[in-house]
């Protein structure tokens, strides 16, 4: 297998040593970039006249075929290539002959890898976006189907107050967008353009490296050669920025795997998305969210592999830089598996009404809203709190409904309470007394459906 670089040594290279540095295995899925970004090349170097337009137009019919083949699944990869670069290299040559090795000319696989990871990262970028608006239309309908449910909400997965079951999964929609707006940071970050830089230092031909820019449509060519060969910065922030995306996951997960329990019964998970016992015939488990909950761990070693493989890095390249592909690639493709499985999940949900109405009776939910009612008759926060928290006590202790009191029990707490008060004691007043932006009152969470059904063109 002829080498790029191999006319230096005086003998070849161990087996084993080439078995350990190829990385034909994995930065295959790099190829059509690779042929790409040949061909923007090989197109200036015939318009700068650095080589003949009759050499660049036979290159650039090599090139294409390759795509070709790419394009339909009909290439067949050389195991033994050290590299894609190599790979398609010596595909070329079978083409075409000698003249294909004037291909590499103004250019070194530093440059030309960090080429194809922007092009490929920019590609996914996009294709992440996607996925992401996917699962948030997916909720969002969801949401619409069930924007009257009303469920207990919890902190420290303790009852705390009622609210829209459509209001909680909204906040699933706000972590997403904060998602794809980091997302798409970085896509900024990305598409800079780096050919030309050559191995380090630039080259003394006279290429352009403003005309590759425009032919493969990035924003703008990168300012140091040494800079642009050398870093994995776009990597590492783009598995950042999956790594929080996972996280939102992984809690969307954990809702559903709480809800779909015994003793929450809020929803039902679709048997598709369910597996069962090898010796316990009862059971329904969700052990699809499991997994999705379980990838996040995977994600976040995929990003710490990389941070801790460039910390130690000295400028510029370094041949360790060719491993931040295999977590790169994983961490996508784990993030997009996950992305649309929960797509389809949430579109088969099933509410478990009577049980969520069972559940929203606890009267202690509404303490909040008995402690405000006092506030609105000027009792100061603090005594307010101290003498709801005081019946709520008692009544525990006792095994009686705040609902039971009579006015004059109501009365030795407060002199503050009226008739009007036991009006609380429900669920759908407990959501509709909310008036704060951004809260759980029927007619703005409504308002937020429509406002993101407009932002995501989404139908119901």
């Amino acid at each position: 297998m002829k080498k790029l670089w191999g006319s230096r040594f005086a003998k070849a290279t161990s087996a084993l040593a080439d078995k350990f540095s190829s990385s034909i295995s994995f930065d295959k899925r790099l190829a059509v970039y690779d042929v790409k970004g040949s061909l923007a090349h090989v197109k200036m170097l015939g318009i700068c006249k650095i080589i003949s337009q009759k050499d660049s137009h036979k290159i650039s019919q090599g090139l294409n075929s390759i795509l070709k083949e790419l394009l339909a699944g009909k290439f067949k990869f050389n195991p033994k290539a050290e590299d894609i670069h190599t790979n398609i290299q010596n595909a070329l040559n079978k083409k075409i002959g000698a003249v294909a090795d004037k291909l590499h000319t103004a250019r070194s696989r530093n440059d030309q890898i960090a080429l194809d990871m922007k092009m490929y990262t920019l590609d996914e970028l996009t294709t992440l976006i996607n996925f992401i608006k996917g699962l948030q239309k997916s909720i969002l309908n969801f949401a619409k189907k069930n924007k009257e449910v009303i469920i207990p909400a919890y902190t420290h997965l303790q009852p705390a107050q009622v609210v829209l079951l459509a209001h909680h999964l909204l906040a699933y929609l706000e972590m997403l967008e904060r998602d794809i707006q980091r997302l798409n940071s970085t896509y900024k970050i990305t598409d800079t353009m780096p050919l030309g830089s050559c191995a380090l230092s630039g080259t003394t031909l006279p290429i352009d490296r403003v005309f590759v820019t425009k032919e493969l449509k990035f924003s703008q060519v990168t300012n140091n050669s040494i800079d642009s060969i050398s870093d994995r910065d776009f990597v590492m922030q783009t598995l950042a920025d999956l790594s929080i995306l996972s996280v939102h996951l992984s809690r969307i997960a954990e809702d559903l795997i709480l809800w779909s329990t015994k003793e929450f019964d809020f929803i039902e998970i679709d048997w598709a998305f369910c597996t069962g016992s090898s010796i316990m015939p009862h059971k329904k488990n969700p052990d699809i969210l499991e997994l999705i909950r379980g990838s996040v761990g995977k994600v976040q070693g995929d990003l710490s592999s990389v941070l801790i493989m460039m910390k130690g890095l000295p400028l510029s390249y370094n041949r360790d830089m060719q491993l931040d592909k295999p977590p790169f690639f994983n961490a996508l493709d784990c993030i997009k598996e996950i992305l649309e499985i929960l797509g389809e999940l949430f579109k088969n949900i099933k509410v478990s009404k009577t049980s969520i109405a069972n559940k929203i009776n606890d009267e202690s939910l509404f303490s909040v809203d008995i402690m405000e009612y006092l506030i609105k008759k000027a009792v100061p926060y603090r005594q307010a709190h101290d003498t709801v928290g005081r019946m709520v006590r008692i009544c525990l202790d006792k095994g009686r409904c705040i609902s039971d009191l009579s006015l004059a029990e109501l009365k030795r707490y407060s002199d503050k309470f009226e008739k009007d008060f036991k009006n609380l004691l429900n669920a759908k007043v407990s959501v509709s007394l909310k008036k704060s932006y951004g809260s759980t009152n029927p007619l703005l969470v409504n308002r937020q459906i429509i406002s993101w059904r407009k932002r995501l063109n989404a139908r119901f």
